[in-house]
C-alpha cells in the first residue's frame, strides 16, 4: 500500500508538471533553464510570461504539498520536513526572478503584475501555513525531536518549520485564520505600493539648471554627470535628481544655499506631499495591521513578535541597547554639531544651521581639518580598479577567483555576470553585479539571489547571487569614479554576497543569508573595515589617468578622517532605529499623525530645527517595504559584532588566511544552520562586547 502510494503520488505530480509544461510550452519560466549553471534566461523572459508562470507554479507547488499531506505513512523528518523544503522550487525561482526585477528593472507593467501577484502568493502561503492537516504532521515530528538524533542544521530546520507554522497562525481558530489571511494579503499589497510611491516621487523630481553660475562649488565630476543626465533627456544645461549619485554631491559641494534647500525639501518630502503617491495613510494601515496580526498570534506588539526570532530577543533589550549607544554617542554628537556651526560662522554663515547646510559645511570642515575631500580621492577609485581590488581581497582571504562570463544572460546591458571558483578550481557561484542608477531601479544598494544553495540527492546546488548599487555612472569623458563611501558600500554588499556565495548547507531555507536579521549584517559590515587599510588600498588604488599609486599621505587622511563626526553619524543611525521601534513597539493602534510619531521618536537624537513637511517615515522603505520592521537596530547591533570580529584580523594580520578560514568556516559557510551566537563564539572564542565598537568609533570614554 505504501509503495503504491509513492508511485501514485509521483505520477500525480509528474502529470501536473507535464500538463503545465504542455500548456505553457513557450513560457521560458516553465521550462528547465538551459543556460550555463541553469541561470535565468533573461533574454527570453517577457513581462507577459510572469502571470501565467506564477499561476502554473502555484498549482504545481500545491500538488507537491498535497502529496505530503496525503502521505499515509506516519509523519517523519524526511517525508514531511525535508519534503516541504523541496516543494515549490519552481515557484521560488519565478518569485525571485520577478521581485528582483521589480526592484532593479521595473516598469508600470511589472508593477501592475506585482499588485496582482502579491495577494495570490499571500493566499497560497496562507493555504500552506494555515492547513491543519499539514501542521499536524509537522507538529508530530516536532514532538519527537529529542528522539530523532538530528544534526544541528536538521534540528534548526525542524525548529524553524514548526515555529514558522505557529507564527503564521496555525493554532488560530477558523475566524482568526480568516482575518489573518486578510491581514497578510493587505500587508503584501501595501508594502509594494509604498515602494512604488517612493520610486515614483524619486523619478518625478528633477532640478534643471541652465545658468552655470548656479553650479558654483560643484566639482567637475558632478557637473559632468548632471550635463550627461540633461543630454539623455534631450535638454540643455544640467539636471540634478534625487538619485544618490546626483543628490549627495550637490548637497556637499553646491555653494548656492537656496538650491541646496530646494533639493533637500524635495528629497525629504517624498511620500508626504498629499498627492497620489502620499504614504501617510499607508503607514497607518501597515503599522496597525502588523499590530493586529501580532495580537492575533498572542504577542503584545509587532516588535515583540518579530524579536522572538532575533538575537536581541525582546523589545526591552533593543531599547536598552539603543539607549546605551545613545548615551555614549550624544556628547560626541553635540561636539560634532557645535564644531560645524562654529566653522560655518567662521566662513561668514549667519543664522540657524539647517539640514541642507550640514553636508556642505561638514565637507568643508573635513577638508580644512584633514586636507581631505571626496573629489581628491575619487580619481583613485575607478570602478574597474575597485572591482579588481575587491576580487583580489576575496582571493587573498578566501582563495576565490572571479571571471566574467559574457555568455551568462543578464537582465540589463549594465549588468555583468561572473563565475566564482574556489582555490581548488571547483565552481562556487554565479555573481551578477548591477552598478548604475536608472529610472527602473529603486535607490540604495542591496544583495539578493536568484537561486540559493542546498544539497539535493548528494549534489551541491550552487547559488546565483546579485549585488545591486547606484554608483556614479561613467560620462563621455570620465569613467565611473567612486566616492570613498561608495567603496565601502561595495565592500558591504560584497560581504553579503560572500555570505550567499560561500554557503555550505543542506537546505536552502537555512543557507546563505537566511539568518537572524540582527546577524545578517555581520558579513557585510566586517568587510568595510578593509577600506581603511593601507595594505589593501595599495593593491589597486591608482589614478585613473596617470596610473600613479594612491599617495601614502592621502591614505593617512582617509584614516585620520575615519572617525570624523562619528558621534553625529552614530546618533543619526540610532534615530532610525528609534523611529522604527516607535512604530512597531506600540501595543494599541496608531492614531497619531505620522509627523507626530516621528518628531517624538527622533527628538532625543535631534540636533537640527524641525523642517515643516520634512519626514523620514514616508520614504523609509527599509521598515515599510523591506524586512527591517522592528529590526533597523540590527545595523548598530552588527557593528558591535563586526568591530569585535575585525579585531581578530587586526591581531593576526588583515590578510591572515587562518583567521579568514575560521570566519569562512564558522560564519560565511554556515548560514542560518545554527544559533548565530554559537557560530560567532566558535569563530571568536567569546561573545562580543561593545568595547571594540566604541574604541573604533572614537567614542570610548
Amino acid at each position: 500500500m505504501k509503495n503504491n502510494y509513492r508511485v501514485l503520488t509521483t505520477l500525480l505530480v509528474l502529470l501536473i508538471m507535464m500538463t503545465t509544461q504542455a500548456e505553457n510550452s513557450e513560457n521560458p519560466l516553465l521550462k528547465p533553464f538551459q543556460d550555463i549553471h541553469q541561470t535565468a534566461p533573461f533574454g527570453e523572459i517577457k513581462n507577459e510570461h510572469f502571470l501565467p508562470a506564477f499561476k502554473a507554479a502555484i498549482e504545481e507547488a500545491r500538488a507537491e504539498v498535497n502529496a505530503i499531506i496525503n502521505n499515509p505513512e506516519p509523519a517523519s523528518f524526511e517525508n514531511t520536513i525535508v519534503a516541504m523544503t523541496k516543494s515549490g522550487d519552481r515557484l521560488s525561482t519565478i518569485r525571485k526572478i520577478f521581485f528582483n526585477l521589480n526592484s532593479a528593472e521595473t516598469n508600470e507593467e511589472i508593477q501592475k503584475i506585482a499588485q496582482e501577484v502579491a495577494p495570490m502568493l499571500s493566499e497560497f502561503g496562507n493555504d500552506i501555513s494555515l492547513n491543519p492537516d499539514l501542521f499536524a504532521r509537522v507538529k508530530a515530528v516536532y514532538e519527537q525531536k529529542d528522539q530523532l538524533n538530528l544534526n544541528p542544521e536538521q534540528a534548526t530546520l525542524l525548529e524553524n518549520s514548526y515555529l514558522g507554522f505557529v507564527r503564521s497562525g496555525a493554532n488560530l481558530n477558523d475566524a482568526d485564520k480568516a482575518r489573518y489571511r486578510e491581514i497578510t494579503g493587505e500587508l503584501s499589497k501595501l508594502s509594494l505600493k509604498f515602494s512604488e510611491n517612493v520610486l515614483a516621487e524619486t523619478n518625478a523630481f528633477e532640478m534643471h539648471i541652465t545658468n552655470e553660475d548656479e553650479l558654483a562649488g560643484l566639482p567637475d565630476f558632478a557637473k559632468e554627470a548632471a550635463a550627461h543626465t540633461a543630454q539623455s533627456k534631450g535638454k540643455e544645461g544640467w539636471i540634478f535628481t534625487l538619485q544618490y549619485p546626483s543628490y549627495i554631491p550637490f548637497m556637499k559641494y553646491a555653494d548656492n544655499r537656496a538650491l541646496r534647500e530646494k533639493m533637500y525639501r524635495a528629497f525629504s518630502t517624498k511620500g508626504n506631499q498629499g498627492n497620489a503617491y502620499d504614504n501617510n495613510e499607508i503607514i497607518h494601515t501597515l503599522v496597525n495591521l502588523k499590530l493586529e496580526k501580532a495580537k492575533l498570534l498572542g504577542y503584545q506588539s509587532h516588535a515583540d513578535y518579530t524579536l522572538k526570532r532575533r538575537m536581541a530577543e525582546t523589545p526591552e533589550r533593543v531599547m536598552e541597547f539603543l539607549d546605551d549607544l545613545h548615551q555614549a554617542s550624544r556628547p560626541a554628537a553635540e561636539k560634532d554639531f557645535a564644531e560645524v556651526v562654529e566653522f560655518a560662522r567662521s566662513e561668514g554663515f549667519d543664522g540657524d544651521l539647517q539640514r541642507w547646510d550640514w553636508g556642505y559645511y561638514s565637507e568643508r570642515l573635513k577638508k580644512a581639518r584633514y586636507g581631505f575631500n571626496e573629489e581628491e580621492v575619487k580619481p583613485y577609485f575607478k570602478l574597474e580598479n575597485v572591482i579588481d581590488g575587491v576580487f583580489d581581497l576575496a582571493q587573498t582571504l578566501y582563495g576565490l577567483e572571479l571571471k566574467e562570463n559574457q555568455s551568462i544572460p543578464v537582465y540589463h546591458p549594465d549588468v555583468k555576470a561572473y563565475e566564482v571558483f574556489d582555490a581548488d578550481g571547483s565552481f562556487v557561484s554565479v555573481l551578477y553585479m548591477d552598478f548604475f542608477p536608472r529610472d527602473g531601479k529603486r535607490s540604495g544598494a542591496w544583495m539578493t539571489d536568484f537561486r540559493g544553495q542546498w544539497l539535493e540527492d548528494g549534489k551541491d546546488i550552487r547559488p546565483h547571487v546579485s549585488i545591486v548599487t547606484n554608483f556614479t555612472k561613467p560620462t563621455d569623458t570620465k569613467p565611473s569614479l567612486l566616492t570613498f563611501d561608495e567603496v565601502t558600500t561595495f565592500l558591504h554588499e560584497f560581504g553579503h554576497g560572500l555570505h550567499g556565495m560561500l554557503s555550505q548547507c543542506q537546505y536552502e531555507s537555512t543557507s546563505g543569508t537566511n539568518v537572524f536579521w540582527d546577524f545578517v549584517e555581520l558579513p557585510s559590515q566586517i568587510h568595510e573595515n578593509w577600506a581603511y587599510e593601507k595594505e589593501w588600498l595599495d593593491r589597486f588604488a591608482v589614478h585613473y589617468e596617470t596610473g600613479e599609486k594612491i599617495p601614502a599621505e592621502l591614505i593617512e587622511k582617509i584614516v585620520a578622517a575615519k572617525n570624523f563626526q562619528s558621534g553625529y553619524m552614530s546618533e543619526r543611525q540610532l534615530s532610525f532605529g528609534m523611529l522604527d521601534m516607535a512604530y512597531h513597539n506600540i501595543t494599541t493602534p496608531l492614531t497619531q499623525e505620522v509627523a507626530e510619531v516621528e518628531t517624538k521618536a527622533m527628538t532625543p537624537t535631534e540636533l537640527f530645527p524641525v523642517v515643516e513637511g520634512s519626514l523620514m517615515s514616508t520614504s523609509f522603505s527599509h521598515i515599510f517595504a523591506g524586512g527591517y520592521s522592528a529590526g533597523y537596530y540590527s545595523y548598530k547591533w552588527a557593528e558591535v559584532l563586526d568591530a569585535d570580529a575585525f579585531a581578530a584580523f587586526k591581531e593576526h594580520g588583515i590578510f591572515d588566511r587562518e583567521t579568514a578560514k575560521a570566519f569562512r568556516t564558522n560564519i560565511l559557510e554556515k548560514g542560518g544552520s545554527e544559533n548565530p551566537m554559537e557560530l560567532y563564539v566558535r569563530f571568536r572564542g567569546q561573545e562580543p562586547t561593545v568595547d571594540a565598537l566604541l574604541e573604533r568609533s572614537g567614542l570610548k570614554n
